[in-house]
């Protein structure tokens, strides 16, 4: 269990943090931008609940997903192989992207087929969780390049990001009245309009 006694140790005022192991690194290292922006998606998310009113499935989803992320944040924080350490270090598993799966299956079932892109927007809720939906997708690029760069990334941290800004554009359709309020591109409608 994690036990916070202390809010400011003064060690990272150098400019360096540390993670789960390893020498500390600079707080713009590629890992530390990885899981600091699963952290920011994370209380995009929290916001996001607020607006939950009326709307517990959808808060009791994201809920679930606010402690997945700090599970994922954990993870991105623990470099290198489980070899000679005591416990073994907090990873994502499959099972949680197949979680995210069937949340997707089952809402999108419900929603009519779309025929152009949806821009954020419509109600409060939507839009906030499209908010979050793009701050997943910076988690995901960047976690994606810090695998690029690092060979212990966790393949299934990667796969959880990607499917979670699926369920999170699912979530924005379903918080627009199952789509009826959905704001839809299209496309030149402003930049090919004749002037007067």
């Amino acid at each position: 269990m994690i036990k916070l006694n202390k809010i400011y140790t003064r060690t990272g005022d150098s400019g360096t943090t540390g993670l789960v192991r390893g020498p500390r690194r600079p707080k713009f290292d590629l890992r530390v931008e990885a899981y600091g922006t699963v952290e920011e998606a994370n209380a995009f998310i929290g916001q996001a609940r607020l607006s939950c009113l009326g709307m517990p499935r959808i808060d009791r989803l994201l809920e679930r997903i606010q402690n997945d992320l700090f599970d994922l944040g954990s993870d991105l924080a623990t470099p290198g192989p489980d070899e000679g350490e005591e416990y073994p270090s907090l990873r994502m598993t499959p099972p949680q992207t197949d979680w995210l799966e069937e949340q997707i299956d089952h809402l999108n079932a419900d929603l009519e087929p779309l025929n152009s892109f949806v821009l954020p927007g419509g109600t409060e809720l939507a839009t906030r969780i499209h908010l979050a939906r793009v701050v997943v997708r910076r988690a995901e690029r960047l976690a994606a390049e810090l695998a690029s760069v690092e060979q212990d990334i966790n393949a299934a941290a990667l796969t959880y990001l990607n499917r979670l800004s699926d369920l999170m554009f699912v979530l924005g359709r379903v918080a627009n009245a199952n789509g009826e309020s959905d704001v839809l591109w299209q496309p030149g409608r402003f930049g090919n309009a004749k002037k007067s």
